[in-house]
């Protein structure tokens, strides 16, 4: 079983008692009491805290009782004796665990007083050590290390992650070890060593009450792993996709998935994946992911800086590209499959940006595909997404100009589609029918930014955004102003997630769902 823990991190015990009411009241399966934080602790506190802890959760939960030394994290800097007394205290009252860091078990008389204590309770010792610098020089040697110092003990190993590939060695642990342990890494990259802990067996994953009370760096929310990642369907069989992104906290593609997932009753999870450092970071990071089947894997939405690179390398693995895809040249999802006759992994490349713009943009303006025919048009961008609208309005008949901040960037797309191009400052001439920002000027938490200046705009123009959040972004709210008819990126969000939905899973999702999702997200 993997515990849902949720760390109490109370001045108080007044504090402490309505951190306890909340976490069990949102299915807290486990508490970890954080006697550091405490001021004015003492032995008796302790003892207090954990009483009352035991009053306000029927039925029981588990108990970590810790009192983090402050090289490891620890809040307030208490003496090593008053911390040995709380711990030891803590397993006389009945705790289930206690957590003491390797470095001072490692030191022979806290060693004895601790040994000591767990032989006359039937609390567990969990042995941590912490790098909030990076990740561990060697994971494993640790692990052995902690292991051969009380095999009895869990052993539990928490670093940060410079890059989300500094994951793969703690999900490459989880998935060996023999008996219980704890694998974790630290900030926004290693986000999904958190969500994935009990598909692999990790015996306890910590998740904060609300974004102001985490106790490490990264940790989810008891919400968002409730609702959001759908911990408590979650098993060593859930199948795993996700959106690969930099940055990747803005998206509310797992919101929509994960809920149309639910509403399948698939048994899987979408997971935001932020893979930074380009075309290496993206390439390392699906070399990790093809040699380690048992993961579950099954498919990936990309988005921003990525689409070109993961194009190029389906084309280095001699994968199946959609031609579709090959001729944009960017791919926005990824298939993971099995071939019948092996393990080996097979990718599948795909662009459904193409239709899910070219629909949204025909039925915001109220035409057929057949309208576009001769349309003056002018697209913003030259990335991944302005390959594929420009490869749907140039197929449509629509005569386009791209506009770019780099205009050999510009030039390359113009000439892959035999469209005109030109710099950002040419826009202050613009004269077109339809006008599409495929940068990602305006995105959250820059919303007060816009691509074009606002007197372009005009009466006769409709201005597509492919940005969806905000539903409504600067361009678009001056776009109404001007009377311009405008239309969001939600629709087209919605419709590429609807095909990849059915890309990843065979199955058809409901739009009305999706988009109910996004908007209330975006509220």
């Amino acid at each position: 079983m993997t515990y849902l823990a949720v760390p109490i991190s109370a001045k108080n015990a007044a504090q402490a008692a309505e951190q306890v009411r909340r976490a069990a009241a949102g299915g807290a399966e486990m508490l970890e009491l954080r006697m550091d934080y405490l001021e004015g602790l003492t032995a008796d506190l302790a003892k207090q805290v954990l009483r009352q802890t035991r009053a306000l959760t029927r039925p029981a939960v588990p108990l970590i009782v810790t009192c983090r030394d402050a090289r490891e994290g620890g809040a307030i800097d208490y003496p090593e004796s008053l911390r040995l007394d709380v711990l030891t205290a803590a397993l006389s009252e009945g705790a289930e665990f206690v957590d003491v860091e390797f470095i001072n078990f490692q030191k022979a008389p806290f060693r004895r007083r601790i040994e000591s204590a767990l032989a006359r309770a039937k609390g567990r010792l969990i042995l941590s050590a912490h790098d909030f610098t990076g990740p561990f020089d060697d994971l494993k040697r640790w692990y052995r290390e902690i292991v051969q110092t009380c095999p009895a003990a869990v052993p539990k190993l928490v670093c940060t992650a410079s890059h989300i590939n500094d994951c793969f060695g703690a999900f490459d642990l989880l998935h060996e070890a023999d008996g219980d342990c704890i694998v974790l890494c630290m900030g926004q990259a290693g986000l999904i060593s958190r969500v994935l802990a009990k598909k692999l067996g990790g015996l306890v994953t910590f998740a904060s009450l609300d974004e102001a009370s985490g106790t490490a760096p990264g940790q989810v929310t008891l919400d968002a792993f409730k609702g959001l990642y759908r911990h408590d369907s979650m098993d060593r069989e859930t199948e795993l996709f996700g959106v690969i992104a930099d940055p990747v906290g803005h998206s509310l593609s797992p919101a929509i998935h994960n809920a149309c997932l639910g509403d399948k009753k698939i048994n899987a999870v979408y997971v935001p994946l932020l893979v930074q450092r380009g075309r290496d970071g993206l390439f390392a990071f699906l070399d990790n992911v093809l040699t380690r089947p048992w993961l579950g894997f099954r498919g990936f939405s990309i988005t921003i800086p990525h689409k070109h690179s993961a194009l190029d390398y389906m084309r280095q693995k001699g994968s199946f590209v959609e031609p579709l895809a090959e001729q944009i040249g960017a791919a926005n999802t990824l298939v993971l499959d099995f071939r019948a006759t092996s393990d080996e992994r097979r990718l599948g490349a795909y662009n459904t940006d193409y239709a899910g713009a070219l629909d949204a943009i025909a039925d915001g303006m109220g035409i057929s595909r057949e309208g576009f025919r001769d349309m003056p048009a002018a697209v913003v961008g030259a990335g991944g997404v302005a390959r594929a609208i420009v490869a749907g309005l140039t197929d449509a008949g629509a005569k386009v100009t791209i506009y770019n901040r780099t205009i050999e960037r510009a030039e390359q797309l113009a000439a892959d589609f035999g469209c005109a191009c030109a710099g950002l400052n040419a826009l202050s001439h613009l004269d077109a029918r339809l006008l599409v920002n495929c940068t990602s000027i305006g995105m959250y938490p820059k919303v007060d930014a816009s691509p074009v200046p606002p007197e372009v705009l005009k009466p006769d123009m409709a201005v597509f955004d492919t940005v969806y959040n905000p539903a409504e972004t600067l361009l678009l709210k001056q776009a109404k102003a001007a009377g311009t008819k405008t239309v969001d990126g939600v629709a087209m969000f919605v419709n590429q997630a609807l095909a990849q939905f059915h890309l990843f899973t065979g199955q058809v999702a409901d739009a009305g769902l999706m988009r109910r999702v996004v908007l209330d997200s975006l509220r």
